[in-house]
């Protein structure tokens, strides 16, 4: 079929791609030469004396190898509180999971969930709190929920006259931008802004769009400021040294995510509940060699779609590692292909929830009335060039460009 012979033509392309491209281009500096956002001490504790503390953290909030709460409580800050968004504190939770709020056993302080229910901060919550401390990893897709938390937190800072401090770490997809910027009909906590899917930004230039561009409701912004990171620039290929959550294990997972993560509003299974979440792609009624069985794994993916059966697909394990980034833009050969394979009634058996991860109704449609990848592309192109003109004026690193 059509589908079989692009994925073995694009896979002969990017071994092409990674083999010619120059060292500077791919970006060669090792994260030893990164100094994240948290690990510049000197240029956030002094903002830090004599006040309290809110941390909006997870695993990922680390100095060195000790987690930031536990950093700056051995310093002697006054944390009160932490507030943790989407799988936990500890990151003991799978996608969509309930947080509980709680006691963190290790250090006894009250731990207020930001997921669920409960996404944005209360006024009673930050009664006893004068600055936010956010660092989480993102990983530069508008649909990974973290730079939703950080919106809805900026929003309560904005309301409750409260400073927020964002600790900056580097883009592990910042190397590129692409995908349809969201439309406003189409709003949800997987998609807050007007933005493409890959928006090539860190988490602490984000903010400062968020805040400069008047997104949070009515208009407001917040007390807002930035801890950069030194030594990066958004050609790097920084590799996170931890997860940034459990179905996104390693490099792989993390370059393959922002074109795999439409599957979520479809039939076909990104490998959840597998040793290959978002490595891999597979349904029962494809045909293909490749095969695999999702299983609940605690922690990580419980009834995962299609548990307990047998999918027939594809591993992208390979592509993962050279196609992102060497040629820099999203994959959607994939998303036609599984069209061509399963039908369009069959694969889009979540319309709404698709569309909400896309952005837009257009390029489900695109994709059912049976268009190429270049035909799709060329639909967002002038949006994604708009976007990057204004997203220079927020850039704390040198780009790609």
């Amino acid at each position: 079929m059509k589908y079989f012979h692009l994925l073995a033509a694009a896979l002969l392309l990017t071994f092409s791609l990674s083999a010619q491209l120059p060292a500077e281009v791919l970006g060669t500096r090792p994260n030893d030469n990164i100094v994240v956002g948290a690990e510049r001490l000197n240029s956030y504790l002094p903002q830090l004396q004599n006040r309290k503390v809110a941390i909006v953290a997870n695993p990922t909030s680390v100095v060195g190898e000790t987690h930031l709460v536990d950093t700056l409580l051995a310093l002697h800050v006054n944390v009160v509180k932490v507030f943790a968004p989407e799988h936990g504190f500890r990151g003991d939770a799978e996608a969509g999971a309930h947080i509980k709020s709680g006691i963190d056993e290790k250090t006894g302080l009250p731990i207020v969930s930001l997921y669920g229910s409960n996404k944005k901060p209360t006024a009673p919550q930050l009664a006893d709190v004068d600055i936010i401390i956010f660092d989480i990893q993102d990983v530069g897709a508008r649909f990974y929920t973290y730079i939703s938390t950080l919106h809805y937190v900026m929003e309560a800072a904005a309301e409750n006259n409260k400073k927020v401090i964002v600790l900056d770490r580097p883009n592990p997809n910042g190397f590129y931008v692409d995908g349809p910027v969201l439309q406003p009909k189409y709003k949800s906590f997987v998609g807050m802004h007007p933005i493409p899917i890959v928006h090539g930004m860190t988490i602490g230039e984000l903010a400062r769009m968020i805040n400069g561009e008047g997104w949070l409701e009515g208009g407001r912004t917040c007390d807002l400021s930035v801890v950069a990171c030194v030594n990066y620039a958004h050609l790097d290929l920084y590799t996170l040294p931890i997860a940034p959550s459990p179905n996104l294990p390693n490099m792989t997972a993390i370059y393959l995510y922002p074109s795999l993560c439409l599957f979520e509003g479809t039939s076909v299974s990104v490998g959840r509940g597998t040793e290959l979440p978002f490595q891999v792609i597979g349904h029962p009624g494809h045909k293909a060699k490749y095969a695999f069985i999702p299983q609940s794994i605690a922690g990580v993916s419980e009834n995962p779609k299609h548990q307990g059966e047998t999918c027939y697909g594809h591993d992208l394990t390979e592509f993962g590692n050279f196609y992102f980034t060497g040629k820099g833009q999203l994959y959607l050969e994939w998303l036609i292909g599984m069209n061509e394979e399963l039908g369009s009634e069959a694969l889009f058996s979540r319309p709404e929830f698709f569309d909400k991860l896309a952005g837009t109704d257009r390029l489900r449609k695109a994709i059912i009335a049976g268009k190429s990848a270049e035909e799709i592309r060329l639909e967002w192109k002038d949006d994604v060039e708009k976007f990057k003109k204004l997203r220079r004026k927020y850039l704390l690193y040198s780009d790609f460009e």
